[in-house]
């Protein structure tokens, strides 16, 4: 069975900084794209970054810059190195991951998700 579990969220000044970690298990992982998403009350799940089979990154235009995504295959685990946060990146981040190599944008490729872990970001 393939799990992702979320962690290192938690609450932290603007400016400040947070590294979410996303633990695979259950499969050769190392093959498949993993994505980060976050989602605040009422809205839609919004992409924040992608990183493919190779270690290639994609991010959105409002994180890009001060969020950095990178992948251990030794230890099963993508990270997002979070700096220079802001009071609207608060929100709760799921990392999902793909069936194919790349992790694109749309959330639809997305096939399983983690439960996700909560980020507070305070003015």
């Amino acid at each position: 069975q393939v799990r992702l579990v979320e962690s290192g969220g938690g609450l932290v000044q603007a400016g400040g900084s947070l590294r979410l970690s996303c633990q695979v298990s259950g499969l050769t992982w190392n093959i498949y794209g993993v994505g980060w998403f976050r989602q605040t009350p009422g809205k839609e799940r919004e992409f924040v970054a992608g990183i493919n089979y190779e270690g290639e990154t994609d991010y959105a235009d409002s994180v890009n810059g001060r969020f950095t995504a990178s992948r251990d295959n030794n230890r099963n685990t993508v990270d997002l190195q979070m700096n220079s946060l802001k009071p609207e990146d608060t929100a709760v981040y799921y990392c999902g991951r793909t069936q194919g190599s790349r992790a694109p944008r749309q959330i639809s490729v997305y096939v399983t998700w983690g439960r996700g872990t909560q980020v507070t970001v305070t003015s």
